[in-house]
C-alpha cells in the first residue's frame, strides 16, 4: 500500500503549483531571508523523482515566488547544499513566510536556523611522551599512523609546506573516496599521498555575504588564513628539520600522526564558519571515508537539536568516526565551554614545558615577566625608553588625540595620538581588537615598543605573539603594577619621566610547572548537559610550533610582510588536534574500538599532576586546576594505548541519553534521524547514567537535608583475560560514595560488566544562587592498569528558594 503522507505531499505540491504565490513579490522584497538547515523525512521522497536534489529542489520551487527564484543564488537554484550521509535534507536561503510554510509540508521535520562560527585561535610531541627513536609505543606500533585518514574542517590548506609531503608513504588506502577539488590556485597535483583530500564549501557564506572577493582569499581547499593549516600539521606533520618561527623553538617539527592522511574541507572564510557549509564537510568527510574529523570550531551553545555542529557529529559518530573539537577560547570564566555534545571529544588547552620570555624593566629597577615571539630590529640593550599609558585614568579622562581615553587604553585604530607616542612604549589593555592588531597601531602612530596587559578576567596567562614592533604580553597583576608606575611618575614633580625597555630571552625548555591550564581555556560546568562533564580532556595548546601558509605574516595583520614556514599559536584551536591525530593512532592500535571507546580510553588515563608531582595548576589563577577546568585532565597517549578497561557507548544509549534529557520525539529525531521511544528510557533513570567516563551529580537543595543519586555504569574488559579489577573510592569532601560490587572480575577480553556507583550528600548552607563544587575519583586497578573516573557533585540552592 502507498504511503499517506506521499499523496498528501503531491497533493501540496500540485495545488501550489497551480495557486497564486506564498507571498507578493513587493512583499517579499521586504522580508529579512536568512539561511536554514532544513531536515526531511528521507524515505518519503515520491518516485516520480530520481533523487532527493530534485525533490527538495521542486519542493521549494513549489513556494517560492517568481521574484523570489530570480533573488535566488546559484543560477535560480535556491538550494545551497544537499545532506545525505550525516543529515537528510538541505539548507536555503528562506523568507520568515516561506519557512513557515515550508515547516507545513508532512516531509519536513525541522527548521534549524543557520549560526555563524569562527575558529579558535615542536615540542609537542615530545612532552607527550611520544618518542620517535623508540622501538615500541604507540607512534611504532601503528606505524604512525599511516593507513587512517584525519579529516580537518578549517580553513584550508597550504600544501606546498614540507609538513604535508609524501615521501617514502605507501599509497592512498583503497577504502579511500573522496577527491582533490582542483581550481586556478590548487592544481590537482596539490593532492598527494599525505593530503589525499581537499574540498571546500562556500555556498552559505556566500548566500549571506555576497560573491567572495577572490583578490583576498581563495575559491579553492587553499589556506588564506593560516588557521586550518597550522591545525593539520598539528594533527598529521611530517617531521621536519630544522623548524622555527622566526628563531623561536628551534627544532624538529612534527604532528601528532606523522603518517596519517589528511582530507581537507575547507569551511571557514573571512566572514565566519557558516553551519550549511559545516554540515555539507561533515556530510562529505563521511561519505569519503575519513577515520576522524577534527573542528577547530565553535559558537554560541544552543540545544543539541539546533545545533548543526552537534548533529553533524552525531552523524559522523553513527558512522565510526571519531569527532573532536575545541573547547573555545572563552576561559577562565565558568559556562564558557563550547561542543558539549557526549558525543564529541571537547578539548580543552595546557601549556608544555617551554616559553618565551620577554620581561619589561622600568626605570624604578622593577622587573615584570612577559611573553614575546617578536623576531625583528630590537630595542637597543641596556637603554631606556619613555613609557605611557594612554586610559583614561592616567591622561586625566580626557581625549588623547583621536579618541577617548577608553579606546586609547585599548590601542584602538585611530585612538592614539602619534605626538603623544612618538618614540614611546606604549602600554595596551587587552580586548575589543586582536593582541597583534594593537601593535600595529602602536607602530603606525610612531611607537617605538608595546607592552600587552591583561585585565582581570585575563588574569596571568601569557600568550606570546609574533607582533609587527618589539612588545611583551604581561599579565594582569604586572599591568596594574606598570599602570601604577606611570601614574606615579606622571603626578610626581620631582622624579624623572617613567622609562621602561623590553628585554627578550628567547626560547625557554624544560619550563616548570607544566602542565598548567591555559588562561583561556574554556571552562565548564555543562551549560547544555550539567550531568556530562566538559571538556573531556586537556591537551597542548599554548605557543605550539606549526606549519603557517606563504602570504599571511606570522602575526596575521596585513602590513606584516614577512613570512615563516612555520607559526606559534595558541588556543584550544591547537588543543584540539592533537587530540585528533592521538585517536588516529589509537584506531590504528585497534581498529575495532568505537569513538566513545577511543575517548574513555583518552579521559581514564589522563593525569592531574604536573612535572614537579604536583597537582595541576590554572594559568589565571596560579591556584590549583579544577574539572571544570581540566576535566578528566591532560591526554596521557602511551597510556591511552592499553587502558584496561573502557566505557563504551551506543547509538541507542546517546537516544535514551536525550529521552532522559527531557528532548522530545521530534528534537531526538532532528539529531540522530531515528524515531526514538522515550518510555523505556525514563523508566531506566536520568541522564548522568548515559556510560560516559566521568560522572556528574547537581543536587538542586531546595531545603533538603540529605540527597542521593546513583550512577549505572558498564565497563568493557580491552586489556588481558582472566583479570580482577578493584575499586578505589575517593569521594568529594563531606560526601559518601558506594561502589557495588567492588570487584570485578573478568574471564576473556570484551566481556562487559556492570557496576553500580550511590552518591549521598548533605545540604550546605548556600545563599539563593549560590553553589559549592566538589570532586572526587572512582578509580579501577588491576596492579597492572589503572582507569580513573573524575566524579563531580554540584551543590544548587535555587535562586527562587
Amino acid at each position: 500500500m502507498a504511503n499517506p503522507s506521499i499523496f498528501l505531499f503531491l497533493t501540496i505540491f500540485i495545488t501550489t503549483l497551480t495557486s497564486s504565490p506564498l507571498v507578493s513579490s513587493s512583499s517579499e522584497k521586504n522580508q529579512e531571508r536568512r539561511t536554514f538547515i532544513v531536515q526531511v523525512k528521507h524515505h518519503l521522497k515520491p518516485s516520480i523523482f530520481p533523487t532527493h536534489t530534485q525533490w527538495y529542489q521542486s519542493t521549494l520551487s513549489s513556494l517560492l515566488s517568481t521574484t523570489t527564484s530570480k533573488h535566488a543564488l546559484n543560477n535560480n537554484n535556491p538550494i545551497l547544499h544537499t545532506y545525505d550521509a550525516v543529515f537528510h535534507g538541505f539548507s536555503a536561503r528562506l523568507s520568515p513566510s516561506e519557512a513557515k510554510k515550508l515547516r507545513t509540508l508532512p516531509h519536513v521535520t525541522a527548521l534549524i536556523p543557520e549560526q555563524v562560527r569562527h575558529v579558535h585561535t615542536t615540542r609537542s610531541p615530545h612532552f607527550l611522551g611520544l618518542q620517535t627513536a623508540a622501538k615500541t609505543g604507540l607512534l611504532r606500533d601503528t606505524d604512525f599512523g599511516s593507513d587512517l585518514v584525519i579529516g580537518v574542517i578549517d580553513t584550508g590548506i597550504w600544501p606546498e609546506r614540507q609538513s604535508f609531503n609524501d615521501r617514502d608513504l605507501a599509497p592512498v588506502p583503497a577504502k579511500w573516496k573522496g577527491r582533490c577539488v582542483a581550481a586556478k590556485d590548487f592544481p590537482a597535483t596539490s593532492c598527494n599521498r599525505k593530503i589525499i583530500g581537499a574540498r571546500f564549501f562556500s555556498a552559505g557564506y556566500e548566500a549571506t555575504n555576497g560573491k567572495m572577493n577572490e583578490t583576498v582569499e581563495y575559491r579553492s581547499p587553499r589556506d588564506s588564513d593560516g588557521h586550518g593549516t597550522h591545525t593539520a600539521s598539528i594533527a598529521a606533520g611530517r617531521y621536519v628539520s630544522p623548524a622555527s618561527t622566526l628563531g623561536y623553538a628551534a627544532g624538529v617539527a612534527a604532528g601528532m600522526a606523522p603518517k596519517a592522511r589528511l582530507a581537507v574541507y575547507k569551511v571557514c572564510w573571512i566572514g565566519g564558519c557558516y553551519d550549511s557549509d559545516i554540515l555539507a564537510a561533515f556530510d562529505a568527510a563521511v561519505s569519503d571515508g575519513v577515520d576522524v574529523a577534527s573542528l577547530s570550531v565553535g559558537g554560541v551553545v544552543v540545544p543539541y537539536h539546533l545545533d548543526v555542529i552537534a548533529i553533524g557529529a552525531y552523524g559522523a559518530a553513527s558512522h565510526g568516526v571519531f569527532v573532536s573539537a575545541s573547547a573555545g577560547n572563552g576561559g577562565p570564566g565558568g559556562l564558557t565551554v563550547t561542543n558539549v555534545a557526549p558525543w564529541v571529544t571537547t578539548v580543552g588547552a595546557g601549556t608544555i614545558d617551554r616559553d618565551f620570555p620577554a620581561h619589561v624593566k622600568l626605570g624604578n629597577g622593577r622587573v615584570i615577566a612577559g611573553a614575546s615571539l617578536y623576531g625583528g630590529p630590537g630595542l637597543i640593550p641596556g637603554r631606556m625608553y619613555p613609557v605611557v599609558y594612554m586610559g583614561s585614568e592616567v591622561s586625566g579622562g580626557g581625549s588623547t588625540g583621536g579618541g577617548d581615553g577608553y579606546s586609547a587604553s585599548l590601542c584602538l585604530d585611530g585612538s592614539l595620538d602619534p605626538k603623544l607616542v612618538k618614540g614611546k612604549i606604549v602600554v595596551c589593555d587587552r580586548g575589543i581588537s586582536s593582541r597583534a592588531a594593537k601593535g600595529e597601531v602602536v607602530k603606525k602612530s610612531g611607537g617605538i615598543g608595546m607592552i600587552l596587559a591583561n585585565g582581570i578576567f585575563d588574569g596571568e596567562g601569557l600568550v606570546a605573539d609574533c607582533h609587527v614592533l618589539p612588545a611583551t604580553a604581561v599579565g594582569a597583576v604586572g599591568g596594574d603594577e606598570i599602570r601604577r608606575y606611570i601614574a606615579s611618575a606622571a603626578k610626581s614633580n620631582h622624579t624623572l619621566p617613567p622609562t621602561a625597555t623590553i628585554v627578550f630571552k628567547g626560547t625557554r625548555l624544560g619550563v616548570r610547572p607544566a602542565p598548567v591550564v591555559a588562561s583561556f581555556s574554556a571552562r565548564g560546568p555543562n551549560p547544555v548537559s550539567p550531568e556530562i562533564l566538559k571538556p573531556d580532556v586537556i591537551a597542548p595548546g599554548l605557543n605550539i610550533l606549526a606549519a603557517w601558509p606563504d602570504r599571511v605574516g606570522p602575526s596575521g595583520v596585513p602590513s606584516d610582510k614577512r613570512r615563516t614556514e612555520f607559526n606559534i599559536l595558541s588556543g584550544t584551536s591547537m588543543a584540539c588536534p592533537h587530540v585528533s591525530g592521538l585517536a588516529a593512532l589509537l584506531k590504528a592500535a585497534h581498529p575495532d574500538w568505537s569513538p566513545a571507546a577511543i575517548r574513555s580510553a583518552l579521559m581514564t588515563t589522563a593525569y592531574v599532576v604536573d612535572n614537579r608531582g604536583h597537582a595541576m595548576l590554572d594559568e589565571s589563577t596560579g591556584n590549583v586546576s579544577s574539572v571544570f577546568d581540566h576535566g578528566a585532565g591532560h591526554v596521557h597517549p602511551e597510556k591511552a594505548i592499553d587502558p584496561g578497561l573502557v566505557y563504551d557507548i551506543s547509538d541507542s544509549d546517546y537516544v535514551n541519553f536525550l529521552c532522559n534529557s527531557n528532548y522530545t520525539t521530534d528534537t531526538i529525531q532532528v539529531i540522530t534521524r531515528k524515531v526514538a521511544n522515550c518510555s523505556g528510557a525514563k523508566k531506566a533513570g536520568h541522564a548522568g547514567n548515559l556510560n560516559y567516563p566521568s560522572l556528574s551529580a547537581v543536587f538542586q537543595q531546595y531545603g533538603r537535608k540529605k540527597m542521593s543519586t546513583h550512577f549505572i555504569r558498564s565497563v568493557t574488559n580491552v586489556g588481558e583475560a582472566n583479570s580482577v579489577y578493584k575499586v578505589t573510592i575517593k569521594p568529594p569532601v563531606g560526601m559518601m560514595v558506594t561502589v557495588e560490587p567492588q570487584t570485578l572480575s573478568f574471564r576473556r577480553v570484551g566481556q562487559k560488566l556492570n557496576f553500580l556507583v550511590r552518591v549521598q550528600a548533605r545540604a550546605l548552607k548556600l545563599s539563593p544562587g549560590g553553589a559549592s563544587v566538589k570532586s572526587g575519583s572512582i578509580v579501577w586497578s588491576d596492579g597492572k592498569h589503572t582507569v580513573t573516573s573524575p566524579l563531580v557533585v554540584t551543590m544548587q540552592q535555587p535562586l527562587d528558594y
